[in-house]
């Protein structure tokens, strides 16, 4: 007898209807075939839903059982199929018999017939209400996931044995309530506030500007300076996460198995910092089967790459069109997947290996030929793409004793400002599909970036003295916008590109 059951593969960062076809044949040698690409993993799943049919006490017919994925072109991958695949064989069995139609199931099974957490659930709940299904079935660990996804009824399922007695109308499973978004997002954790660090007020002040407008941000100082406390205090001071922009991050972390057990949704901006071992598969993504990197586990959030002159050149030369275009693309021979990567970029480096160079309380061991190749390992046109360069010097003493940090401007506080001038920066771009001033293009930059004589002349000044790249001239005017937008004015005064100025970098710097 034929069954056939609805599940979903994942193909990039999207899911895709799979139909299972499950055909018993009583004739002929007792085996237990799968067809349809699958890799090791679904392949493996023979043996996993024989013994969870087994362990439920149902009967696992001693025939020719053929598994059929459709569509056979596409590869199959993961865990995902156990679930449909046993509904199948009790179906094609007649052990089950009930309607199935516009149903999705999906969910890893246990030898004892459990479902666990499976990855990749959130994508295919928006498959199912995309296509017109009216329910999906799957691991009770994976409901709140799932929950979020409005038009589709969410079956949470513990066990295979439950999910039979339910289809057998003996013991229902009650579909779960539904999330909203908005309000899970007002639950954010913060790691670090900026009311704890002492001292810093300039790189604080960079910080500010960095999360109104989405600028890169680059801090140069000696070891102990609070470089990465900065980093960390990023997240604290960025404006909320819109509910599109959540489902986004959501999206990517179910997919690469990082939200966790009966987590709804990311509810803050992701904070990545990958060491500087990383491969640049690791960090950009890829892979025989393309999975996303670090950059877009960051997306509409913080990469953090600290001892930035330490990552092997090659790995960050990868990251020079991700931060121009916000999205990475990767091919393979079997076809090409693109990953979104809009992040905030955020890096820490010591002024020379041993790190005290221009500390007055401790002098540098490096040799000028050392200095120089340390300075060397990150390239130009990498250094160009950062917005913001602020050097971060060890903080004094009085500052450590005062017990200053009381005096300091709360997360909170710092984040009112950057809020109002990120709704600022979305009224004005309305409809254009950017989210900041950093987004801007070149062209764009011209019409809403426009300055006033003196300010005019104040760029030409430094254009000739400071030597500005295009790109630099850019930034800096994109800068500009955002201590506009942070003062509360609409016009871009000579003070705001004054300010901006002191953020790009000097001469033997870099």
């Amino acid at each position: 007898m034929l069954a056939r059951v609805i599940s979903a593969a994942t193909v990039g960062l999207n899911s895709v209807p799979v139909e299972v076809e499950v055909d018993i044949e009583k004739r002929g040698f007792p085996a237990f075939t799968i067809v349809g690409l699958p890799d090791k993993a679904v392949e493996e799943s023979k043996e996993r839903v024989r013994a969870a049919i087994t362990n439920t006490k149902a009967d696992f017919p001693n025939y020719r059982i053929t598994v059929n994925l459709a569509p056979a072109d596409l590869k199959k991958e993961g865990p995902y199929f156990d679930l449909p695949i046993a509904l199948g064989i009790l179906l094609a069995s007649q052990q089950l018999v009930a309607p199935l139609k516009d149903t999705l199931f999906l969910g890893e099974l246990s030898l004892d017939g459990a479902l666990r957490h499976t990855p990749g659930v959130l994508p295919t709940a928006l498959l199912g209400k995309e296509k017109g299904f009216k329910k999906i079935f799957l691991p009770a660990t994976n409901a709140a996931e799932a929950s979020v996804v409005h038009g589709i009824e969410v079956y949470p399922v513990a066990t295979l044995y439950d999910l039979m007695q339910h289809l057998l109308n003996l013991k229902q499973i009650a579909p779960v309530d539904h999330a909203e978004v908005d309000e899970l997002i007002k639950n954010e954790e913060v790691e670090v506030d900026l009311g704890e660090i002492m001292g810093q007020e300039q790189a604080k002040r960079a910080l500010e500007i960095a999360a109104a407008g989405g600028h890169n941000l680059r801090l140069a100082g000696p070891p102990g300076a609070g470089k990465t406390l900065l980093a960390r205090a990023l997240p604290s001071i960025m404006p909320r996460m819109t509910p599109e922009e959540a489902l986004e991050v959501t999206k990517i972390y179910s997919i690469t198995g990082n939200l966790p057990a009966g987590e709804a949704l990311v509810k803050s901006r992701p904070f990545r910092t990958p060491h500087h071992t990383t491969s640049r598969i690791g960090l950009i993504g890829g892979g025989s089967h393309p999975q996303p990197g670090e950059i877009s586990l960051a997306h509409r959030g913080v990469l953090f790459l600290d001892e930035f002159p330490e990552f092997p050149r090659h790995v960050l030369e990868a990251l020079r069109q991700p931060m121009e275009d916000g999205v990475v693309t990767v091919s393979r021979a079997a076809g090409s997947v693109t990953f979104p990567a809009k992040f905030l970029l955020i890096t820490a480096e010591n002024p020379c290996p041993c790190g005290f160079l221009g500390d007055p309380r401790k002098s540098c061991s490096c040799t000028a030929h050392q200095i120089a190749q340390y300075k060397k390992k990150v390239s130009g046109p990498i250094l160009d793409r950062i917005d913001l360069h602020v050097e971060v010097p060890a903080v004094k003493t009085e500052k450590l004793m005062s017990g200053s940090s009381q005096l300091a401007e709360s997360s909170s506080q710092v984040r009112g400002r950057v809020q109002e001038a990120r709704e600022k920066q979305l009224a004005r771009y309305a409809g254009k599909g950017i989210f900041s001033n950093g987004e801007l293009t070149a062209k764009e930059v011209q019409k809403i970036c426009a300055v006033g004589e003196e300010a005019e002349t104040l760029l030409r000044q430094a254009i000739s003295q400071l030597s500005l790249s295009a790109r630099a001239y850019h930034k800096v005017l994109k800068v500009a916008r955002t201590i506009a937008d942070l003062s509360g004015v609409e016009e871009i005064l000579p003070e705001h590109v004054a300010e901006a100025l002191q953020y790009r970098p000097r001469e033997g710097e870099i």
